[in-house]
Formats: C-alpha cells, sequence, structure tokens
C-alpha cells in the first residue's frame, strides 16, 4: 500500500520556464542570464548551500577569459569577485624537462597586443560560488532547490516535467542539463556520447612562494602531460598538473612533504620556494561529447555537452560561452513571443555551439597528445613550431584573441 504521505507530495507544481539541473557554475550563471531577459527558472542543486558557502580556501581556482569576464558583468556578477580576482597579463608557454627548465624555445603572449585589460583573472572557487549563490538568492525570478536530485523527466505536450527523489515534480518550458560530464539529463534524453581516456590525471593544488609571480601564467609542456602555473591573489598561484596515470596515483597517495618533493622539479625554482595552501584534489582525464546539444526540449550545457582536456584552461570558459549563447537565443525567442523549448529555438543553439565546441574539443586532444610525449623528433618540431608561432605578430595576436574568448561570433553578453 502506498504510504499516504509520500503519495500526498506527489504532485506537481505550477509550469515554470526553465528547469537547469546542475548547481555548480554554469548552472547559476544560466539562471541569473535568463532572470534578466524576464524568464522564471528553477535550479535544481544536489549540494546544500552550506556547503557551497565554506569560506576557506581549498585550493580550488578558476581561470577566467575576458569573454566571460564580460558574461559575468552583464549578468551583474563582475563587481562582487572583481576585488579577489588576480588579472592574468601574461601568458608563457614552453617545453620542458622535470628538472633540466624551460626550453628556450617559447610562445609569450602579452595582453598589451590585442586589448589594454587582462587576458583573463583568476577567481579562486571560494569567491565565486559565493557570490552565485547571494545573486540568485536575490532573484525573484530563480527559485533554488538544494539537497534535492532529479530521478525521472519526461516530455509531455508542451512542457518537460522532472520528478525529484521526494516525489514532487516540477514542469517547465525548457529543460537545461549542467549537470557534468556523467550527465542525467542527457542519458534520460537519450542523447550518446563519444569520447575516450587519456590515461592522465590532473592533480590540482596551490602554492605560495617567495617571489611575485607579476600575473605571468605558465604552461609547462611535460613527457607525462602539462604543467599550468596560474597567479593568483598574493603571492600564490594554482597548479594543474597532468600526468601519466600510474605515475599521478602515486602521487595522490604521498602526505603534502613527499607531493612537495616531487613537484618541485616540475615546479622549477623561477618563484623561490614553494610551500602547499589548501587542500589537493585530483581527477581523471579524457574527452566526451555529447553527439548532440539537444533533444525535446531538452539543452546540455558546459561539461555535460563536452568535457575537454585542461591543456588550454578552456573548460569553464567554454561552459560559459554556451550559457551567453543559450541566453541569447533564449532572450530573442522571448522577444519574439515564440516556445522556448520548441526544435526551432534549440537548433539555433545547436547550430552556434556545436562546431565551436568541437573544434576546441579536437585542438585540446590533437595539442595533447603532441605534447604529452618524449619523442625528440616531435619535440624538436614542438620547439620550432613554437618559436615560428611567437616570431609571427599577427598568428600570435590570433592566439591571445582565442586565449581570451573573442574570436568568432560573440553572444551579447560576450561582446
Amino acid at each position: 500500500m502506498d504510504n499516504p504521505a509520500r503519495t500526498s507530495i506527489c504532485q506537481a507544481m505550477e509550469q515554470t520556464d526553465i528547469i537547469i539541473v546542475g548547481g555548480g557554475l554554469n548552472g547559476p550563471v544560466l539562471a541569473l542570464a535568463a532572470a534578466q531577459a524576464g524568464l522564471r527558472v528553477i535550479v535544481i542543486d544536489t549540494v546544500t548551500p552550506d556547503t557551497h558557502r565554506k569560506r576557506d580556501f581549498d585550493g580550488r581556482a578558476y581561470a577566467i577569459a575576458l569573454g566571460s569576464m564580460r558574461l559575468l558583468r552583464g549578468i551583474g556578477l563582475w563587481d562582487a569577485v572583481k576585488a579577489d580576482a588576480q588579472p592574468m597579463l601574461d601568458i608563457k608557454v614552453t617545453d620542458g624537462r622535470a628538472g633540466e627548465g624551460a626550453s628556450p624555445w617559447m610562445m609569450h603572449f602579452d595582453h598589451a597586443e590585442v586589448e589594454e585589460v587582462p587576458m583573463g583573472w583568476l577567481i579562486e572557487d571560494r569567491h565565486l560560488r559565493a557570490a552565485l549563490l547571494d545573486a540568485i538568492a536575490g532573484s525573484d525570478r530563480i527559485t533554488h532547490l538544494t539537497g534535492r536530485s532529479v530521478t525521472a523527466q519526461a516530455v509531455t505536450g508542451g512542457g518537460v516535467t522532472v520528478t525529484l527523489d521526494d516525489c514532487e515534480t516540477r514542469t517547465a518550458r525548457l529543460l537545461v542539463g549542467c549537470d557534468g560530464r556523467g550527465s542525467g539529463v542527457a542519458r534520460r534524453a537519450g542523447i550518446s556520447r563519444t569520447g575516450w581516456d587519456y590515461d592522465q590525471i590532473a592533480l590540482v593544488c596551490a602554492v605560495e612562494h617567495d617571489m611575485p609571480h607579476d600575473g605571468v601564467a605558465h604552461q609547462f609542456f611535460m613527457p607525462g602531460g602539462p604543467l599550468a602555473i596560474l597567479p593568483l591573489t598574493g603571492n600564490r598561484s594554482s597548479v594543474v598538473w597532468s600526468e601519466q596515470a600510474d605515475r599521478a596515483r602515486a602521487m595522490i597517495a604521498m602526505d603534502d612533504t613527499a607531493f612537495l618533493d616531487a613537484l618541485r622539479p616540475a615546479f622549477g625554482s623561477f618563484l623561490g620556494e614553494i610551500r602547499l595552501v589548501g587542500e589537493r584534489f585530483s581527477y581523471p582525464l579524457g574527452l566526451t561529447l555529447a553527439n548532440s546539444l539537444t533533444a525535446p526540449r531538452t539543452a546540455l550545457v558546459g561539461d555535460a555537452a563536452h568535457g575537454i582536456h585542461p591543456i588550454a584552461g578552456q573548460g569553464l570558459n567554454a561552459g560559459l560561452r554556451d550559457v551567453a549563447a543559450l541566453a541569447h537565443v533564449l532572450e530573442e525567442a522571448r522577444m519574439r513571443g515564440e516556445d522556448i523549448g520548441s526544435s526551432v529555438v534549440l537548433d539555433r543553439y545547436q547550430i552556434w555551439r556545436r562546431s565551436e565546441a568541437t573544434r576546441l574539443a579536437i585542438a585540446t586532444d590533437a595539442f595533447n597528445r603532441l605534447f604529452s610525449n618524449d619523442n625528440p623528433v616531435l619535440r624538436g618540431l614542438r620547439d620550432l613550431g613554437m618559436g615560428a608561432i611567437n616570431a609571427m605578430p599577427g598568428l600570435r595576436r590570433r592566439f591571445i584573441r582565442e586565449a581570451a574568448g573573442l574570436n568568432g561570433d560573440l553572444p551579447r553578453l560576450m561582446r
């Protein structure tokens, strides 16, 4: 027999415009952009706000490209985080081996060549998440359901209905999956995926160092995978170290002292002595592409649509570009009086983002395969290629604009 108390809550609520599944970063940003466009939004988040509001620095940070900063500024979020954001003024890219120092052949990207503003900023996870929580809590167009998960979804006539883990149902004109590489929204919508594992693991941490970084980001291509050293506020840097899985697992098992001893030869001494701050994280690396960004009354954003290698720091920025494009399409559809969940509207988003996201995935995959090895012939070709690019101002500026998120057909919020 059904439990009367449970049966009583298995009821549909009033229909809204958009249901967003996933409360990480892309989901709340999309909610704010959609609310600004006059749409009503529900964000379903498996995590509670208390977990997101952890104030101590835990080592996590994000590279926010110039285009993404414009999006955050456009939805009114930038003022809340800019005081805690570290400008990224230059990027230096080089080949190398641990303990041998950087190759003399390198690419140097200077922000002053294309804009009189930084190419990007580094923002700690705790600051960005807190600002997002405050912003969505302050919007009367956004309902934030926390500590909840979706167990089922179904397209029904002119809407899509999701069932939550407490048996409550919610209905909207459009469902958006911002729920990561293992997207349940994509799976339940019947969207298949293409991808492969890199047999690499990303080791993520933050360090303090004796010398100032001067706002310079470094990317060292090591035989086991790329090492990114990204400037944080103060004399601190974020480290994203991609290594072969077996060696990475051995380093994950090390205590902090042993891990630092393993990191120092790869990191080098150009910033003086280094010390760990915050926690250490790790995650396996691979490529995963949704074979469609849309299904009936459903759209995918961010890692749910395309999970790529962190080799160029473009993962979150690619997701935010999805957000800006989808918000642009939905705002124009609402102004025309169109059904925002119709296939006609969603096809515009698919056409806009599909090819660009695929090209980025192919490029990061190719760069990782080209640089994550110690083949002497390939190493020589890499060094010559980087030296040639660095000597060609036009091509170098194109790379800088790409890193800053300024190339291509930009959505309104990124212009």
